[in-house]
């Protein structure tokens, strides 16, 4: 199982070989330069330390330009680890493209930071249907109800649904289909969705 950087660039639909319009989305999939290869011995695992585009280097402090220097690769935005790889076929500095790993009709899994709504009420962050609008009781349309007893326990547990932030969590959406890969524009197509707002960052893995 591999991985690849990248970032989402947003939504289209497609036309399959049957003729029916397929949602898909478009990543944009690298490239991806080695920056760190993490050994058993030296680092007590085996990974490879990727870097996704390019960053100003006057917006880069020292300690991690000497990083990037020792991989003699340009300032990354994005470094991500990836256990996936076999460290014996990569060296530090190559570039990682996505028509080496991946092929249409690869099974992936992306993961990133769902879209953010603020503070939102029970409702709409976790579908309760609210209460009755009978004998004048027009403020608990919208209201969460009991949260617990009064004399046993006397405190609200753990995990109870209530109004709070909803959405910047990380956000894993498996079993997703490359429909098309274009290599000259580093552009991958995966239908259906994926987690995040354009232009937010994203991690593709192939499964297995």
């Amino acid at each position: 199982m591999s991985g690849i950087l990248g970032k989402k660039i947003g939504m289209t639909s497609i036309f399959d070989d049957k003729g029916e319009s397929v949602p898909c989305t478009v990543v944009e999939a690298g490239p991806c330069y080695v920056i760190q290869i993490k050994t058993k011995e030296k680092d007590g695992y085996e990974a490879i330390q990727l870097g996704f585009e390019d960053k100003k280097p006057r917006l880069v402090n020292k300690p991690v330009t000497g990083h990037f220097k020792r991989a003699n690769v340009p300032p990354k935005r994005l470094l991500t680890e990836f256990r996936s790889f076999d460290i014996s076929k990569f060296q530090v500095g190559a570039e990682v493209k996505i028509e080496t790993l991946f092929s249409k009709g690869d099974t992936v899994s992306v993961s990133g930071i769902s879209k953010g709504h603020g503070f939102q009420g029970v409702v709409k962050r976790h579908h309760f249907g609210g209460g009755l609008r009978t004998h004048g009781q027009s403020d608990r349309v919208r209201a969460p109800g009991s949260i617990g007893s009064s004399s046993y326990p006397s405190r609200v547990f753990k995990g109870m649904k209530m109004a709070g932030r909803m959405g910047g969590d990380n956000v894993t959406v498996k079993n997703l289909r490359i429909v098309q890969i274009v290599p000259e524009s580093n552009l991958v197509i995966i239908r259906g969705s994926i987690p995040g707002y354009n232009n937010s960052y994203v991690e593709i893995h192939k499964e297995k």
